[in-house]
């Protein structure tokens, strides 16, 4: 049975990346480029909603619709908003996983002996979907062509990939606490007379 430090320890971890995940979406910084130029270079970031120019100075919706009305793109288009639409469904889960962490520390014995159950499955759930998320950007990156040398994974890539990691990591530390550590405010067996 797990123990209120170990939650408590847990809904750290969870903050931490509950906020790169929200930094992640928020910032335009998926994909980069930068060219090689030393003077004024030119920098392009892909996010997952956005795309920001260093030309213009401005950041621009992406993937436009235009782009992807094009048949070449189409399978483009659908994979990054699929990615965009799992890095969103983890923020929902993940503020239904703050009500958890509240009601589990702030109720008695009984909840912490059972929001483990609930805890452990949507963190591993919140890891996959964005596990998903990253592995397609990052296939986009190595198959699409529009990605040339010069690109490079960015800032919000990186930052998913450690939120996905912290969460599976808490996830499984949760569930060996539930099944490692001995029962809180037990009684002890009183030794028979002999």
């Amino acid at each position: 049975m797990t123990r209120r430090i170990v939650y408590g320890i847990s809904a750290w971890i969870f903050v931490a990346a509950m906020c790169c995940t929200i930094a992640s979406i928020a910032l335009p910084n998926w994909i980069s480029y930068s060219s090689p130029t030393d003077t004024d270079p030119i920098r392009v970031t892909l996010g997952l909603q956005n795309r920001c120019s260093s030309i213009t100075g401005k950041c621009t919706p992406f993937p436009s619709d235009e782009e992807c009305e094009v048949n070449s793109n189409k399978s483009f288009c659908s994979m990054w908003r699929s990615s965009a639409f799992l890095m969103n469904f983890t923020v929902v889960i993940e503020l239904a996983v703050i009500v958890c962490y509240i009601v589990v520390l702030a109720g008695g014995r009984g909840a912490r002996e059972v929001g483990w159950k609930v805890l452990s499955p949507l963190l591993a759930l919140i890891a996959v979907a964005q596990l998903t998320a990253m592995a397609i950007v990052a296939y986009l990156y190595d198959h699409d062509n529009r990605f040339f040398v010069g690109w490079e994974l960015d800032k919000s890539w990186i930052l998913c990939t450690v939120s996905w990691i912290a969460l599976l990591i808490d996830a499984t530390g949760i569930l060996a606490a539930a099944f490692v550590l001995v029962p809180e405010d037990d009684y002890e067996e009183i030794p028979e007379p002999r």
